[in-house]
């Protein structure tokens, strides 16, 4: 029983050594806004990095739905338009749908008319995936219905295709 305590104490000893503190990526993808206060304490400019992927933690908690995080970070980071290859945060929170999370972003200044490495906009994503209420707060925000991606198509071009008549009206309107 005694060699059973020890190896089991040993064991956890073991893994606890083994267990690495979490970055500011981790931390944006499902950390709470805690842990990234505790790390902007340790480094101020922490929030702005980049990964070996090209993405900042903003992008990262915005496509992970880490609402309460990109919060946090588009009131605080240096560049709330950082382009990744992927787009830009509000790029990646138009893609996941998230109504919330895209107006917190445009009320931080964030430019809804930032295209990605192919051209399409957070209005172009919203469109394709027929999402009037974050196309709605897009225009509001002053989206440009015109801009076309590298293929050449417009929020209409994609309105059109989807035959949908009420995402037709509010690029129209």
């Amino acid at each position: 029983m005694k060699k059973i305590f020890s190896l089991l104490i040993l064991v956890t000893a073991f893994c606890s050594a083994q267990v690495k503190p979490k970055d500011v990526f981790d931390v944006a993808r499902s950390g709470s806004v805690e842990e990234m206060k505790a790390l902007v304490q340790k480094n101020k400019d922490t929030i702005n990095a980049v990964n070996h992927s090209g993405f900042t933690p903003l992008i990262l908690a915005c496509y992970r739905g880490n609402s309460t995080v990109a919060e946090y970070l588009a009131k605080m980071v240096k560049d709330i338009n950082y382009n990744s290859s992927s787009g830009t945060a509000l790029a990646a929170a138009a893609v996941k749908g998230n109504a919330a999370l895209v107006k917190v972003l445009l009320e931080n200044k964030a430019n809804p008319n930032v295209a990605d490495a192919m051209g399409m906009t957070p209005l172009l994503y919203a469109t394709q995936f027929e999402n009037k209420e974050i196309m709605a707060l897009l225009i509001k925000y002053n989206a440009d219905k015109k801009l076309a991606n590298k293929e050449g198509k417009s929020a209409m071009d994609y309105a059109v295709f989807t035959k949908n008549e009420e995402v037709i009206k509010l690029l129209k309107n």
